[in-house]
């Protein structure tokens, strides 16, 4: 709004004629004013303006964006590294379905993630089935093009997840797979900050199955994104087999021909208790590991919280660098959707913590620490 004229401005009166100066006073004025401009000019700016990362914000919310701190990221030994070779945490959220919840991912959510949450990545989650991808493959691939590129002007990771799960043989997805990784790496290959998770929760596979698929889609990113680390779902719902009676010695034994490759592991605490917990704390020491998927509740991301048994994850993967990202950003009905009903329909209020359920307050504060 435009304020109205100062009563004054509308009659000024006539200033006075003003007194000569001497040398000495201009002089002073001179240096007075130099002094002025060279003060404000090094002062922190606190007014919004263009980040360079997406929406106006203001820039004292966060000194540099996780991207601008780290940089092309690398696997290197067993752990997720930055430009400089140095191991790095990661620490962020998966969208729900975007089938079901595009609603949930607006620039004013997005800028929430980014500078309130503090978070470091955003998972994009495009199921292939249950109403996905396979509906309509234009589609739910500019959904993901889009999202990718919200969450880059925000300065954060995104990680492309082809969220396969029935049926539970990612050969069974191939070529819908082989297609949807073509247009998205193509489409993103002068980026630095996108991960590709090639295989959301193999189940009722063999390893030696979901190994053929990751030596047969990786060369597919690749060919037009050579240098982004790829993660590979593991067996049984990436629990590296724990969850139809085996352990991570399968992957050690057998592991993915490729290099700059993470291997996937998902918890969900009230439901995997301390067997799950051991396996991931010995693969993290043999092989590089990401958990993209984690819920405080149990394995169907519903039910009361087990916030402890949740801190006792968090605790090992802090101890171990191991990046994680938590089910889910949405407004779902269940216990494990950060925002209560209703807020992504009202797009909003994103921020703080009046619109969260326990998980998501558990959650945001566990990110901002």
């Amino acid at each position: 709004m435009t304020p109205a004229p100062h009563p004054a401005s509308a009659c000024p009166q006539p200033s006075p004629r003003p007194r000569r100066r001497t040398r000495p006073a201009l002089l002073l004025a001179a240096l007075s004013g130099a002094l002025l401009l060279l003060l404000t000019t090094a002062l922190p700016a606190t007014a919004a303006r263009p980040t360079g990362y997406g929406a106006d914000v203001p820039i004292t919310h966060r000194a540099a964006t996780p991207v601008d701190a780290h940089g092309r990221l690398q696997v290197c030994g067993t752990h997720l590294c930055n430009q400089h070779g140095a191991p790095v945490q990661l620490r962020g959220m998966s969208t729900h379905g975007t089938q079901w919840y595009a609603q949930c991912l607006t620039d004013a959510s997005l800028d929430a993630l980014a500078h309130d949450w503090r978070a470091d990545v955003l998972r994009v989650s495009t199921y292939v089935q249950e109403g996905g991808y396979e509906t309509d493959p234009a589609h739910f691939t500019a959904l993901a093009d889009r999202l990718v590129r919200q969450a880059s002007d925000r300065g954060l990771y995104v990680i492309v997840d082809w969220h396969m799960l029935t049926p539970g043989d990612p050969m069974a997805n191939l070529d819908r797979a082989a297609r949807f990784f073509t247009d998205i790496a193509s489409r993103h290959k002068d980026r630095v900050n996108v991960l590709y998770e090639i295989a959301n929760e193999p189940n009722g596979v063999s390893w030696s199955r979901i190994k053929e698929y990751a030596e047969r889609i990786i060369p597919v990113v690749r060919a037009h994104d050579p240098d982004a680390p790829v993660l590979v779902g593991t067996r049984a719902w990436s629990s590296f087999g724990v969850s139809e009676g085996g352990d991570e010695s399968e992957v050690l034994d057998n592991p993915v021909d490729a290099a700059n490759i993470m291997y996937t592991f998902h918890f969900y605490a009230a439901s995997h208790r301390d067997e799950y917990l051991a396996a991931l704390s010995r693969a993290a020491d043999r092989i590089p590991v990401f958990v993209t998927e984690f819920g405080t509740q149990n394995y169907a991301g519903e039910g009361a919280d087990d916030f402890a048994m949740s801190r006792r994850y968090l605790d090992l993967m802090e101890q171990k660098k191991i990046s994680w990202v938590n089910w889910n950003f949405s407004d779902d009905h269940r216990s494990g959707a950060v925002f209560t009903p209703g807020i992504c329909a009202a797009d909003g209020p994103w921020a703080g913590t009046r619109s969260l359920k326990p998980a998501g307050v558990w959650i945001r504060d566990r990110i901002r620490a």
